[in-house]
Formats: C-alpha cells, sequence, structure tokens
C-alpha cells in the first residue's frame, strides 16, 4: 500500500476524501490542515505520496511544495485544487509537483493520478492539460523569438574576438589577419555595440558562453 499524506484545510472535505482513499487501496499515514503542519507531517512520516491543496489561508500551497521537497525528498506531490489558473499550473510544476488535478474531476481520475505518478509518470487534468500545452507552446515562441534576436558576429569579428581571447593586441591582431590595426579597432567597436557589452574581457565571456570560440 502507498503512503499518503492528504493536505486540506476544510477538515470534512480532508476527512472524506481520507476516507475515500482508504477504501481505494492507500494508506494515509497522515492528514493536515495547513502548510507548516504538513510540513511537518511528511517530515515525520516520510510519504509515497502527499496531495496537496494549493489554496490555504497563509503560505501558498506552492510554497508547501518546495518545503516538502526539502525534508521528505522522495514524496511525490500532487496538486489537488479549484484552481484553473494557468499561473498556478506553471508554479506547481516550477517548484516539483508530479501532478496537478482540478477538485471537479471525477474521483477515479484522482486515483488514477496517484498511481500514475507513483508509477513515475506524472498527471495532469484533462482540462488543465489542454492550457499546459498551450503555455508550453507560447514559451517555445517567445524562447525562439529571442534566438532570433540574438546578435550574429560576422565571420570576420569572431575571428578577432578569438585572437582577443588569446590576449593579442590590436596591432598584433591587425599583422596576423593582415588589416590595420584601426580596422582592428572598428571591428571590436562593432562587436561591442552588437552585443551590448562594455569590455573586451564581457565579449570574450560572450562568446565562450554561446560556444563562438574556445579558449586554449
Amino acid at each position: 500500500m502507498k503512503r499518503l499524506l492528504v493536505v486540506d484545510d476544510v477538515p470534512l472535505f480532508r476527512a472524506g476524501l481520507a476516507s475515500a482513499l482508504r477504501d481505494a487501496g492507500f494508506e494515509v499515514v497522515a492528514e493536515a490542515g495547513g502548510a507548516e503542519a504538513a510540513v511537518t507531517a511528511a517530515e515525520e512520516h516520510q510519504p509515497d505520496l502527499v496531495l496537496l491543496d494549493i489554496l490555504m489561508p497563509g503560505i501558498s500551497g506552492l510554497e508547501v511544495v518546495e518545503k516538502i521537497g526539502a525534508v521528505a525528498p522522495s514524496a511525490n506531490v500532487i496538486l489537488l485544487t479549484a484552481s484553473e489558473s494557468e499561473e498556478d499550473l506553471l508554479v506547481g510544476v516550477k517548484a516539483g509537483a508530479r501532478g496537478y488535478v482540478t477538485k471537479d474531476a471525477p474521483f477515479e481520475d484522482l486515483v488514477g493520478a496517484l498511481k500514475a505518478v507513483d508509477g513515475g509518470g506524472a498527471a495532469v487534468s484533462p482540462n488543465m492539460a489542454g492550457k499546459l500545452l498551450d503555455v508550453t507552446r507560447q514559451l517555445l515562441r517567445h524562447q525562439e523569438l529571442l534566438q532570433s534576436r540574438k546578435p550574429v558576429l560576422t565571420g570576420r569579428e569572431i575571428e578577432v574576438l578569438s585572437l582577443v581571447a588569446q590576449g593579442q593586441t590590436s596591432r598584433q591582431i591587425g599583422t596576423l589577419l593582415f588589416i590595420s590595426e584601426n580596422t582592428v579597432k572598428n571591428h571590436i567597436r562593432n562587436i561591442l555595440d552588437k552585443l551590448g557589452l562594455h569590455s573586451r574581457s564581457e565579449a570574450v565571456l560572450y562568446a565562450v558562453r554561446e560556444d563562438l570560440i574556445t579558449l586554449s
């Protein structure tokens, strides 16, 4: 039997849910009606699963996810909530929750979600799954937009920056590339303008981080 901690600030709802889950084959090792009690119970009982309402008085249930993760790292948290907010869903996932089930879901769906998470998977209510996909698509589009706006350095500018990284002076770079010292300085000025940076060292660090050059 999987050990389960049930957290909800409404006593009658919590007791009824715990009873139903016992009948469904779970070992409810503890119940908690608030954030601090939930963290204490998680630390004491080390449950396999934590069913957590995120809308409780005081500290946010989403903060509790992180706190439970710190004291009971093997516990998988499933958020049970009336909230259909995309923001709550994303924050919950970011905090480490493995499931997100709305309170209007059929009890069988909740049991299925608990079993799925216990089996190493994740579970999201059908009405939230579409929102999660929509938000994921938005984030991907935003990332693509940011990538498309990244400054592009020319081949010559990368050559100059690579030599700067090697400690060469503008005069030495000019000699190596058969261009004037002023042209080298213009290239460096253009590089800094494109990257919005203020020094050669900052430009070198950027180029290394973006795999434009390697330090030998």
